[in-house]
Order: structure tokens, then C-alpha cells, then sequence
């Protein structure tokens, strides 16, 4: 029980564990089991100095800098993994709705699946304009063009 107490005691104004010493602290793991097989000197480098990095954040009393530097790293992985959610959210919805871009203001819209095939008409909550889609089966449905009326409206 002393012991714990001394190391939160010295945790005491530190930053601690996040998200981008979590990221390092994997890569460096990753990049051991490489070099476990190809033995190389470079890599270990690199890992030693992954470690020093992530170490070093844990122990910092420059709380200020580095939650900003958590932040952009934050800002980073989710401009990189925005795809893969849509690809996610889209199977776990499969059975029910349909993820559409609307064609003039971009916003992605939630659609149920059609209840017939063929064209089907949706007004976008954003722009308020129709959208026409086009289903061949109960499961896909499309934006296709709209008619010429609607596009002199634009």
C-alpha cells in the first residue's frame, strides 16, 4: 500500500496516460515484434525513441502542452477514420436504412429503405429541395438525376 501511495504521490501534477501515449505506445510494441524477426539497428532507434517520447508525456508537468498536442493528434485520427465509421454505421443499418448524399448541399441523409421499387421522391431537411431516387432493389436505392424543371429552379 505504500508503494502506490509514493507513485500517486509523484503523479501528483503530471499528464498522465491519453490517447496519442496509448497510439505510440503500440506502434513501439508493433515495431519490438518486428525487429524480434529482422534485427535491425535503425529500428531499434526508433523504437527507443518512441519509448523516450511517450514516457517523456507521461512524466511532463506541462499539462498545457500537452493536452494540445493530444488534441491534434485527436483531430488527426478522426479525419482519418471518418470513412471506416461511415463504412460501420452503414452494415450495422444495412437491414433498415440507406446513407445518401443529397446532390446540392452535400449533407448526408438517413434513408429508410424503400417500401416499393422504382423512383422515389425525398426532400432534403437541409436545402429543401426533392431529390429523386431510383431503387431496383428493396435493398439499394440511388440519387439519380432530378428532372430539367428542377434543375432551372437551382
Amino acid at each position: 500500500m505504500k508503494f502506490i501511495n509514493r507513485v500517486v504521490r509523484f503523479m501528483y501534477g503530471r499528464y498522465g496516460i491519453d490517447d496519442l501515449y496509448k497510439f505510440l505506445f503500440k506502434l513501439f510494441f508493433c515495431l519490438v515484434l518486428i525487429n524480434l524477426i529482422f534485427h535491425n539497428t535503425i529500428l531499434f532507434y526508433i523504437e527507443l525513441f518512441l519509448f523516450v517520447i511517450a514516457i517523456y508525456r507521461v512524466l511532463s508537468k506541462n499539462i498545457y502542452r500537452r493536452r494540445k498536442e493530444n488534441d491534434r493528434f485527436l483531430n488527426i485520427k478522426k479525419k482519418l477514420l471518418k470513412p471506416f465509421s461511415n463504412l460501420k454505421r452503414n452494415y450495422r443499418d444495412r437491414k433498415t436504412y440507406v446513407y445518401k448524399k443529397c446532390r446540392y448541399c452535400k449533407t448526408t441523409l438517413r434513408l429508410p429503405l424503400p417500401s416499393k421499387r422504382g423512383i422515389n421522391h425525398v426532400k432534403c431537411p437541409e436545402c429543401k429541395k426533392r431529390l429523386t431516387l431510383f431503387s431496383l432493389r428493396k435493398e439499394k436505392i440511388e440519387i439519380i438525376r432530378t428532372k430539367r424543371k428542377e434543375m432551372k429552379n437551382v
